[in-house]
């Protein structure tokens, strides 16, 4: 189960391979996330670095995987990578004559019986940008349909943050409607340490991050001491300053 503190977030940081993974253990990551950025906000990252990635987090930390967009999934749940513990589908381009509430479902389960692995419901905050469900819809759903966790991204990567989309207040509202139903709430979208701050008296289970753990931004690489100060800052153990 996903940690459900409601004090402490668990820390999650995506990384595009072995190396990045490394300095995210470093730093002290609750969980390390497999994906490619440079292909979209859930840029899946190739079969053979996610692999690798597994395979040397060796069951230190849970792994879970960007899979891209559900709209375009075509991989049979059985075909992906053994060991994770969450794996992520975007739902972008999926309003217009896509019957998504089914395919998720189906794919909810798959993931589960092959894989072992839990499927997030992922909403989109931006969602007009992305022909994607609003956030209250994908919340009804994955509470209907008995998910586990609903992760609250951006899909457009452009400067903006999670906050230029959602108040504090609406995402306090559906962590309580979350819970109250035994759901987990993950968010993400461009955070960096000030947005942080703001969101712990929220108490979501996961703070999910990238380019704040980056030196050089989204695109560029993990930095050991910029997970450490995000993992301290979740965890109230410093008021240190990300730069």
């Amino acid at each position: 189960m996903m940690p459900q503190s409601s004090k402490t977030p668990a820390l999650l940081v995506s990384v595009r391979n072995v190396e990045e993974a490394a300095a995210a253990l470093a730093g002290g990551a609750d969980v390390i996330d497999v994906k490619e950025p440079s292909l979209g906000s859930l840029g899946m990252a190739k079969p053979s670095d996610i692999s690798a990635v597994i395979k040397h987090v060796n069951g230190i930390r849970p792994v879970s995987a960007a899979l891209g967009e559900l709209r375009g999934w075509r991989i049979p749940a059985g075909r992906c990578s053994t060991g994770l513990s969450w794996v992520k589908l975007g739902l972008a381009g999926v309003v217009s004559n896509f019957d998504w509430t089914t395919r998720l479902a189906d794919l909810q389960r798959e993931f589960q019986r092959f894989l072992n692995a839990r499927l997030v419901a992922v909403a989109y905050a931006d969602a007009r940008l992305a022909d994607a469900p609003p956030v209250n819809d994908v919340v009804e759903f994955a509470i209907r349909e008995k998910f586990e966790t609903v992760l609250i991204d951006t899909f457009v990567k452009d400067g903006r943050s999670l906050l230029d989309w959602v108040t504090i207040r609406q995402l306090s509202e559906l962590k309580e409607r979350l819970q109250e139903n035994g759901l987990s709430l993950a968010l993400a979208g461009s955070l960096q340490a000030e947005h942080i701050r703001r969101l712990l008296p929220i108490a979501p289970d996961w703070i999910a991050v990238r380019s704040s753990a980056c030196r050089g931004g989204r695109s560029g690489r993990i930095d050991v001491d910029l997970v450490s100060e995000l993992a301290a800052l979740v965890r109230g153990e410093s008021l240190c300053v990300v730069q």
